[in-house]
């Protein structure tokens, strides 16, 4: 049973949801666009707010139930494993070519269900790294730092070599950005350029 729930897990995290926006809805591939990456934040960046918010809930609602399924099937299974097995999905999909997102928003659905404290300590970290960089990439690279930190405090959540691990993978996932950041091409969430990566939206979905 636990491995019908880590596949479960998986193929939740795999919904492609920004993929999916992007191609009932405006006709593009969005990892085409903008950063070319299949979040919310890019989302926002391609697509305007309406769809970013609707990327963002799908995403976190992704990860609180892939977190919930032991919960849910009475089953012996830590909700971190299912929750971060999720995360894996999500970045990378079988429904999208394994070509997925960031981690960031079906992580934080995953932690809602693991430990809310955990959930509040590193998506204040995650505002509080990104508003003061100016950088998104920054706040999310912090999320690991912030889980591992927490992790030592805690009566409740104590596995440190998954959330070094997860500090590994997400510097893995946000290469391209520390890249981009040393070469000074990377945008801070204040540039004005970014607003020519919007496309216009069809008639059924303006925002």
């Amino acid at each position: 049973m636990t491995w019908i729930i880590l596949l479960a897990a998986y193929l939740i995290g795999s919904i492609p949801t920004a993929l999916l926006i992007g191609k009932y809805f405006f006709n593009v591939d969005i990892r085409d666009h903008g950063s070319k990456n299949p979040g919310a934040t890019n989302t926002l960046r391609v697509m305007g707010k309406k769809a970013a918010i609707i990327v963002l809930l799908v995403d976190v609602v992704k990860g609180m139930l892939a977190a919930s399924l032991p919960l849910l099937l009475d089953v012996p299974l830590d909700p971190l494993y299912s929750g971060l097995i999720a995360v894996i999905g999500h970045c990378f999909p079988i429904f999208a070519g394994f070509r997925g997102g960031k981690a960031i928003a079906t992580t934080a659905g995953a932690l809602l269900i693991v430990d809310f404290g955990m959930f509040l300590a590193v998506y204040l970290t995650f505002f509080a790294v990104m508003f003061m960089t100016k950088y998104v990439f920054m706040g999310s690279i912090s999320v690991g730092f912030a889980m591992l930190l927490y992790s030592f405090f805690s009566t409740e959540i104590n596995e440190p070599l998954i959330f070094a691990a997860f500090i590994v993978f997400l510097i893995f996932l946000h290469r391209s950005n520390l890249q981009n950041f040393f070469n000074g091409t990377e945008p801070k969430i204040n540039d004005k350029k970014v607003k020519g990566d919007r496309l216009p939206p069809k008639d059924s979905f303006k925002s």
